[in-house]
């Protein structure tokens, strides 16, 4: 497995096998002993935002947000449904090639995470689309009973 850490401007690319290299002791609650490449850290866990994988860790006396991403993550970013909140989520697109059978949501609607906004037909299944983070819809650019192909714009946000 890949993983992708964004620390601050940062950013660094890691496996399973390069984590097994990194000695990490739990000193308490949110206090760890960190040794890799022959250095030792101190570091501390002063936020977490599990759901949207983000911490904030302070490495001596620094404080650095911290966004891990795996290969899944990094496939629902490029098709628009990441859970990334340091970017505003502008559209949402199709995800396969299907029918649109019913949309949920209207123009001007102030929608919540996790919110249904249409459904979507494809392989005789009904893939219901849901709303990554909160948003107003700005432009629903699909009807009903219209087939769309992969990548194509469903709704534009605000």
């Amino acid at each position: 497995m890949k993983y992708t850490v964004k620390a601050n401007d940062f950013e660094f690319a890691y496996t399973d096998e390069s984590i097994q290299q990194v000695d990490i002791e739990k000193i308490s609650l949110a206090h760890y002993h960190v040794l890799a490449n022959h250095r030792s850290v101190k570091a501390a866990v002063t936020a977490a935002d599990l759901k949207n994988k983000k911490i904030i860790v302070e490495l001596e006396g620094s404080s650095y947000e911290v966004i891990i991403k795996d290969e899944l993550d990094a496939i629902l970013d490029t098709m628009g449904f990441g859970l990334s909140t340091e970017r505003q989520i502008k559209e949402i697109k199709a995800p396969m090639p299907g029918l649109v059978l019913e949309i949920v949501v209207k123009q001007g609607d102030a929608v919540e995470a996790g919110h249904k906004l249409l459904v979507l037909e494809a392989m005789k299944m009904e893939n219901s689309i849901m709303l990554p983070a909160n948003a107003i819809i700005k432009r629903i650019a699909v009807v009903a009973g219209q087939a769309v192909e992969k990548g194509q714009l469903l709704i534009e946000l605000e």
